[in-house]
C-alpha cells in the first residue's frame, strides 16, 4: 500500500523529493501518514478535497482485494515563521 500511495503522489506534486510516507500497524489496520511540501499541499487536497479523497479510496480498493483495513491521514506540517 505504501508504495502505491508514494507512486501516485510522486506524480502529482511538483517536489517529489519532500513525499514522506510512513506506515504503522495496529490491530485495527495499517495507518499511513502523508507528509508533502507545503507548496503542494493545495495539489494533494485538490477542490473541496477531492483529490485526497480519490486517494484514499484508490488505496482502500487496494487494500480490500488484499484483505486489509487502511487509513491515508494527511500530515500538515507546519513550518515556525520567521522571525525579524
Amino acid at each position: 500500500m505504501k508504495n502505491l500511495l508514494e507512486f501516485i503522489l510522486n506524480h502529482l506534486v511538483e517536489h517529489p523529493e519532500d513525499v514522506e510516507v510512513t506506515e504503522e500497524s495496529n490491530d485495527l489496520g495499517v495507518l499511513l501518514n502523508v507528509k508533502v511540501n507545503p507548496e503542494d499541499m493545495g495539489r494533494v487536497i485538490g477542490k473541496q478535497g477531492r483529490i485526497i479523497k480519490a486517494i484514499r479510496k484508490i488505496v482502500q480498493v487496494k487494500a480490500a482485494m488484499d484483505n486489509q483495513r487502511v487509513r491515508v491521514e494527511l500530515i500538515e506540517d507546519l513550518e515556525p515563521e520567521a522571525q525579524d
